[in-house]
């Protein structure tokens, strides 16, 4: 768990500078995935430990143990490049403060007209990537799944290790900051101020006016847990309980700092990290009608939790104010709904929120729709595509796809990709052995 914990951090914290990869929620499962994130009703007993723990007790009588080692999943969102544009607002406060560096007294009394255009064609183009930064945001999710499915008739078991994250990454710009440094661009007067003042004093007392942020936000859950399933026959009817006590860790990632100063690689310093372990639990219920239709219904994470990050302090260096940057990883029961039509040919899904998907406080909650569907022409090849919206309108719809192979009906291979608004990308894949 160990390695899975690591390579989701990988993904997360350091979303930007790794391939994106997709994540539908709590877990990470390829054909799941690959059908807009559906799964509660049409998901195997092998995975069903991920997506309901209800549907491990739906074994045939001939299936066996499944391993899934590993799935792994992950999204990114980032339409405007907002790591990189921020990450290079360092590279422009150094050119910034080179040119104060070496502009001298006697440079500015000799030379005042190439001195001072300098200056100004430094302080005007950092106050347009600072313009161009406002508002902006960026979001990534990642996961990764470890799980082995042992059916019975008696009580079907599994073991599941997992772990998925959320990013975000957002910027603050303070207006003053692009005021102060189009006072410079444009007027002769201010820069010839600024510029005997920072050959008196030296660069810094300039630089240390600017005072907008970057924050870079993540959230690392993993749960270690043990799932039990039984199938009853109610008036006729086949329902599936189960139920996944589990031990929760999470990791917190809050990286605010100047955005003159921001770099991706110091998300994972501890200086912006802590953790905190707890309880939880996850359950479900299934239920075939006939042989063609399953419905069924999810909770995971049923009990609440709230986390604080660390308190990361920065102070304004005009006013001398010291403000405290803080959140709240918020982890909430989120039941789904679903249901699904399948034969020996195709498999149809629809899954729905009832719950709204929450992180951190500062950010907008989302709840999900998918649909999906799976063709299987051959006994060893499975095509599927679905859509997954928000009904929020915070997080991007995307349309999902992927395939699956299965040799001999023991080696099973899925892949996933999906595309949608805002520049989204991701892929999943995942490798189950069946016994």
């Amino acid at each position: 768990m160990k390695k899975i914990k690591t390579l989701v951090a990988l993904s997360a914290a350091s979303l930007f500078v790794a391939n994106p990869v997709f994540a539908a929620g709590t877990w990470a499962e390829a054909r799941s995935d690959a059908m807009g994130g559906t799964g509660v009703a049409s998901g195997s007993y092998g995975s069903g430990v991920l997506t309901n723990p209800a549907l491990l007790a739906k074994a045939k009588q001939d299936d066996t143990v499944t391993v899934i080692l590993p799935a792994v999943s992950g999204q990114i969102t980032d339409k405007d490049n907002l790591q990189d544009q921020i990450d290079e607002i360092s590279d422009t406060v150094d050119q910034y403060k080179n040119v104060f560096d070496d502009l001298t007294l006697q440079d500015i009394l000799l030379n005042p007209n190439g001195s001072l255009n300098q200056l100004q064609g430094a302080a005007g183009d950092l106050a347009g990537e600072l313009n161009d930064l406002k508002g902006k945001t960026a979001n990534a999710k990642a996961g990764a799944s470890i799980a082995v499915s042992i059916p019975n008739d008696v009580l079907s078991v599994a073991f599941v290790a997992k772990a998925y994250a959320r990013a975000h990454v957002s910027s603050s710009i303070d207006q003053q900051d692009i005021d102060y440094l189009n006072g410079i661009a444009n007027s002769n007067v201010v820069a010839g101020g600024v510029a005997l003042d920072a050959a008196i004093n030296g660069s810094d007392a300039i630089t240390s006016q600017l005072n907008s942020t970057a924050s870079g936000r993540a959230a690392i859950v993993s749960d270690y847990g043990v799932a039990l399933a039984k199938q009853f026959d109610l008036g006729g009817v086949p329902v599936s309980f189960g139920i996944t006590p589990k031990l929760q860790k999470t990791w917190l990632y809050n990286y605010t700092t100047s955005i003159y100063s921001y770099d991706s690689n110091d998300w994972k310093n501890s200086r912006y990290r802590n953790d905190d372990t707890g309880f939880n639990v996850d359950a479900g219920m299934a239920a075939d009608f006939g042989e063609n239709w399953t419905v069924g219904l999810s909770g995971q994470n049923l009990v609440s939790r709230d986390i604080d990050t660390k308190d990361i302090l920065i102070t304004n260096g005009r006013t001398g104010e010291t403000v405290n940057y803080k959140d709240t990883y918020q982890i909430r029961p989120l039941v789904t709904a679903g249901v699904s039509w399948h034969n020996d040919l195709i498999t149809l899904s629809a899954d729905g929120d009832l719950t709204e998907t929450k992180g951190f406080k500062s950010e907008e909650d989302s709840q999900y729709v998918g649909v999906g569907a799976e063709i299987t022409p051959l006994s060893w090849l499975a095509v599927r595509a679905g859509y997954r919206a928000d009904v929020k309108a915070n997080d991007s719809n995307v349309f999902t796809g992927g395939v699956g192979f299965a040799p001999f009906n023991r080696v099973h291979v899925d892949l996933m990709g999906l595309y949608g608004e805002d520049q989204t990308w991701g892929a999943g894949a995942q490798l189950s052995v069946t016994f």
